[in-house]
């Protein structure tokens, strides 16, 4: 069985490869979308990559998943901070998700040190760039794997 994923990249992610390349690199969001192609082609699983600037959209996509994907890897940028709304939407949805984010907050700015996700995520990958997002493809489509053996 194919596993289906969805990659929801959040607020700013699409200013990627302009936006602080000292903290979030140079590659763009159309190049991490790219790789994370090629690496679900290598996983056999299908990937469909969404970025938005707007919460309400973001909520709206990961209730989509409950019948439409197996699994999400999030990076919900700035609302990993302050979004109750995506909070509750991924625990009302009941698929498992990987948080993601390319920089390090645990060693940045106090107000980015508190995420509303991780409580509610498989698994929380940070501080590693664009591997990031190949590496949390990776470890959603193990554990889909383990759930459906």
């Amino acid at each position: 069985m194919t596993h289906r994923i969805l990659v929801i990249h959040g607020p700013n992610l699409n200013m990627l490869g302009r936006r602080e390349p000292g903290i979030y690199g140079s590659q763009t969001l159309a190049g991490i979308d790219t790789d994370l192609a090629a690496a679900a082609r290598t996983l056999d699983i299908e990937v469909t990559c969404r970025q938005s600037n707007a919460e309400g959209e973001i909520v709206g996509w990961i209730q989509e998943a409950l019948d439409a994907f197996d699994g999400i890897v999030l990076n919900a940028g700035a609302y990993t901070h302050t979004s109750i709304a995506i909070h509750d939407a991924i625990r009302a949805c009941g698929k498992p998700v990987i948080e993601v984010h390319l920089s390090n907050t645990a060693a940045r700015e106090s107000f980015r040190h508190v995420s509303h996700v991780s409580p509610v995520a498989l698994g929380v990958i940070m501080g590693l760039g664009p591997l990031g997002y190949r590496l949390a493809l990776q470890a959603l489509a193990a554990h889909l794997d383990r759930g459906s053996s």
